[in-house]
């Protein structure tokens, strides 16, 4: 299959490009840093461009067979457009190359539930802050693609994960239509269940909830290694 991923220099775009060359795929990795892509293989094109540019973006799109989203923006608060803006520019290339298969990346962050294993701090300080303060640009972003790709005509699915972490290889991981009830999901996990989506028709027009079940780190420890990661 003929794959363009967008965001693909992120942590998970790496993953899910590294993946979907394994499984024999064709890939278009684009970003922005070319140069800076760590990947090289022969069914493998490495592509300058950046997802708010509405011609690079059709450029890219034209004669693929499905498109994945991965792009990721730093939370902050100013004012963030990159989900919503990229993938209308997404979309409206799809539509004029009649690509049909589309996955995005989204978070649980757009719709916040507790969690059963959350306890108070998470549930009723950490949560509320990064969902409505601290990230609070970044998912009303999220909120309008998700809203811009359900409004398509294209066989979309959207992916939620939980808090993003690193392990070393896929698990056994959980993918529920609507809220999955996990605070952590590993991005090996998040490209794998991506990549699934492809050979999947069963998850058309749907809302996916991802999360990894095994060897998920204790909250500090996330938060030491995603404040490390952002430094």
């Amino acid at each position: 299959m003929r794959i363009a991923v967008f965001g693909a220099n992120g942590p998970t775009g790496r993953l899910l490009t590294g993946q979907a060359l394994a499984a024999g795929h064709q890939v278009a990795a684009v970003t922005r840093q070319p140069d800076a892509f760590p990947l090289h293989h022969d069914r493998l094109e490495v592509v300058g461009a950046d997802v708010l540019d509405a011609v690079a973006v059709d450029a890219v799109v034209d004669g693929r067979d499905a498109v994945l989203s991965t792009l990721g923006v730093p939370a902050g608060k100013q004012p963030i457009s990159t989900y919503s803006e990229g993938v209308a520019n997404i979309i409206a290339a799809m539509d004029r190359h009649r690509v049909r298969r589309l996955a995005v990346v989204s978070s649980s962050g757009v719709d916040p539930h507790p969690y059963s294993d959350g306890g108070f701090l998470f549930n009723r300080v950490l949560l509320p802050y990064v969902t409505r303060v601290l990230g609070k640009t970044l998912y009303d972003d999220m909120r309008r693609m998700e809203t811009l790709v359900r409004a398509s005509d294209l066989d979309w699915t959207i992916v939620r994960p939980s808090g993003l972490y690193h392990l070393p290889s896929a698990t056994d991981y959980t993918l529920v239509e609507g809220h999955a009830d996990g605070r952590f999901t590993a991005r090996v996990d998040l490209a794998a269940s991506m990549l699934a989506l492809l050979g999947d028709d069963r998850h058309h027009h749907a809302t996916l909830g991802v999360i990894t079940t095994v060897d998920n780190p204790a909250l500090l420890q996330w938060l030491r290694r995603e404040a490390a990661a952002r430094g």
